[in-house]
């Protein structure tokens, strides 16, 4: 018995599990992937939001479940979290670092060591150089909040023992691509950008086969 080409490319291709798949940026990033021919796996509460996901291995559950996600991860060669969470002015937010933590020990029990993770402009050391609008007005009274917790999620990260790689968007458009990605670590004079969900998923997804930005958090921007 042969084997078909495309039998053999799929076998080869990356397995990967995407986490925030329904989200707008996950959305591109499952369908890029599908086009690159990856096998594709997601984890989502709601089934029917990933309804059109044609292609992609479904595995419901919630994101904090280590069960769920110990599931989903098992079999993969790569996570991609792509988690989100809505502007939060006045209560804390928790959800990315509890799913992270979870998220973590899950790969560990599988043995999958690669991790790209999303958190935005804004995390770590590059807070202040969004701009003036998001710095001093979008940040403070919206995004407090959502960003103290993406700052947990990256301590998470960094001190997992993983193979990981965070990628720290500008501001999201719904603008098509432009393949002009400017990929910044010194941001000493950088105050503020755009960037498309379509080239962050793009991005995101170059790193699943290249070392270049392991153990390190790029801000991408235009």
């Amino acid at each position: 018995m042969t084997t078909s080409v495309t039998e053999t490319n799929r076998a080869e291709a990356p397995k990967i599990l995407i986490l925030g798949a329904t989200g707008p940026t996950g959305r591109h990033i499952v369908s890029q992937a599908l086009a690159r021919g990856y096998d594709v796996t997601v984890l989502v509460r709601s089934p029917e939001k990933a309804a059109d996901f044609k292609g992609a291995k479904l595995v419901v559950g919630d994101v904090r479940d280590e069960k769920a996600l110990r599931q989903a991860v098992k079999g993969r060669d790569v996570v991609v979290s792509a988690l989100g969470t809505p502007a939060s002015p006045f209560r804390e937010v928790t959800l990315l670092s509890t799913a992270t933590r979870a998220l973590v020990d899950s790969m560990k029990a599988e043995q999958v060591s690669r991790l790209i993770v999303i958190t935005g402009m804004g995390a770590g050391d590059s807070a202040g150089h969004g701009g003036f609008l998001f710095d001093n007005v979008i940040f403070p009274l919206l995004l407090r909040h959502v960003y103290a917790d993406k700052n947990r999620q990256e301590a998470v990260v960094k001190d997992s023992g993983l193979d990981w790689t965070i990628v720290r968007p500008s501001i999201l458009n719904n603008k098509p691509g432009q393949n002009a990605i400017h990929t910044l670590t010194d941001l000493s004079g950088f105050h503020g950008g755009t960037i498309s969900r379509e080239d962050v998923a793009k991005f995101v997804l170059d790193q699943v086969q290249d070392s270049a930005w392991r153990y390190r958090l790029p801000l991408i921007s235009w």
